[in-house]
């Protein structure tokens, strides 16, 4: 839509999801999952612009699928279904683990299915937390408007980028320091740095998913200096904990460690790959894109009742 602005003769165009038009103002909801309020009488034009087409650097896939295969890689130390909805905990241990997946229709209006989720945590005195996506066909726009309406406040957003798997086999990386191994160990939980102590619940999200892979890169002391996680799930090859000592950073470690995996991943049968990174994550955005990585939609987590 294109919107009149002062001085007179100038415009601005916002391009996203009419997600509302209540009371005189516009809501347009964009890609990265801003909302943005446009006031009716300042309206000089709208037309109905097509979806971009998929950027196909990489496979196809679905925003539903790639929800789904996301969360079997990261799976919470409980759950519960709510219609089409996933609540999920793990006490605490990120927001991934600790959210509704809202894949569908909860079975009930949005202000009970709401309440019965701010219920559900708060009996587990967590936070209430709900993962949408933006960005995308079929991603959840509307959702996103009506939380924010009922004071759900976005506090992380991420994108999920997708990508082939076989040229990340194929990178030229010197692989020969990397371990793989099925299971995590003392050093490699204290390289990945996203705790203190890591208590049942943390050990358990690592470790799910359908087939796991861990790597590592000995360094000069009890820490690694590099590791990795991956998760294989029929095509797919998910990537994360992908973390280097910053003392060993502009070495390669991060390429050799994905390299490993991806390799592992292919001897597996998987031919797709996908990974997250945060919105404010330049370094590795420019890494994983040097590898085919491309964005496919971005994904936001929505607190209830945030300070």
């Amino acid at each position: 839509m294109s919107e009149a602005l002062e001085p007179a003769g100038k415009f601005t165009d916002t391009v996203g999801v009419l997600t509302s038009w209540n009371d005189g103002v516009v809501l347009i909801t964009r890609r990265d999952g801003e909302s943005v309020r446009i006031d009716e009488r300042s309206l000089v034009a709208g037309k109905v612009v097509p979806a971009a087409p998929a950027r196909r650097r990489g496979p196809a896939a679905s925003y539903e699928e790639l929800a789904r295969v996301s969360a079997r890689a990261w799976q919470p130390v409980e759950s519960e279904r709510l219609g089409a909805w996933e609540l999920r905990a793990a006490s605490g241990f990120t927001r991934r683990a600790n959210s509704v997946l809202p894949l569908g229709d909860p079975g009930r209006p949005l202000d009970e299915a709401l309440r019965q989720v701010r219920d559900w945590y708060a009996a587990r005195e967590l936070p209430a937390y709900v993962q949408t996506a933006t960005g995308a066909e079929g991603t959840q726009e509307l959702l996103c408007a009506e939380l924010a309406a009922r004071g759900w406040e976005r506090e992380v957003s991420a994108r999920l980028h997708i990508g082939g798997l076989a040229p990340v086999g194929d990178l030229d990386a010197d692989v020969s320091r990397v371990e793989l191994s099925r299971s995590y160990d003392e050093a490699w939980l204290r390289r990945y740095k996203r705790f203190g102590v890591p208590g049942p619940h943390v050990l358990k999200v690592l470790a799910s998913g359908p087939s796991v892979w861990f790597a590592s890169v000995p360094g000069s002391g009890e820490s690694p200096a590099a590791i990795g996680r991956c998760v294989v799930d029929g095509r797919w090859a998910g990537f994360m904990a992908v973390e280097v000592d910053p003392e060993h950073r502009r070495q390669g470690l991060a390429t050799a460690v994905m390299t490993a995996l991806s390799r592992q991943a292919l001897a597996e049968g998987a031919s797709a790959a996908w990974l997250q990174v945060e919105d404010d994550n330049d370094g590795a955005r420019a890494l994983y894109g040097e590898m085919g990585f491309a964005a496919h939609h971005a994904y936001h987590h929505y607190r209830y009742g945030a300070a």
